[in-house]
């Protein structure tokens, strides 16, 4: 195992969000980090309501957010090699953010093998204790090799 410093996890961070545009367009933000783990969130926006009437973000944007902050939590594995891309990602829905509230999502590689990691994520609109979504990912993963950084 390599162990990044907070200065190399930070690159990390700031090279895999600018890779991504649609992060932009989301105004996806990184709010913290650390090793296997990474905290983002999403502003509310009437450009990505789902449901005009009631004002609730669409479900297609946290799914794009939890996605982003999981592949960002592989990146920052401190035996992560190369950039990763999502395999599988199952989320459940439990209740729709609050309008006008930005959403949080925390997520962390609890596992990773030779070739995948595997990530749990939650998404929350400032109350941790009442989730707006889950997540469950699996992602492509290659290991550093021994003495390489």
């Amino acid at each position: 195992m390599i162990k990044l410093s907070q200065k190399q996890r930070e690159k990390v961070a700031e090279q895999f969000i600018e890779a991504l545009p649609f992060c932009a367009s989301l105004n996806i933000k990184l709010e913290s980090m650390d090793v296997s783990r990474a905290v983002m969130s999403m502003p509310y926006d009437s450009r990505i309501v789902g449901d005009p009437e009631t004002g609730v973000v669409h479900g297609g944007a946290v799914s794009a957010l939890m996605d982003t902050c999981c592949g960002l939590a592989v990146s920052l594995h401190p035996d992560s090699a190369k950039p990763t891309a999502t395999i599988d990602l199952r989320i459940e829905y439990m209740r729709p953010a609050k309008v006008g509230e930005r959403i949080f999502t925390e997520a962390h590689v609890y596992n990773a093998t030779r070739t995948v990691a595997f990530v749990r994520a939650v998404a929350h609109d400032g109350d941790e204790k009442k989730p707006v979504a889950s997540a469950t990912g699996a992602f492509t993963f290659s290991r550093l090799k021994e003495g390489v950084l």
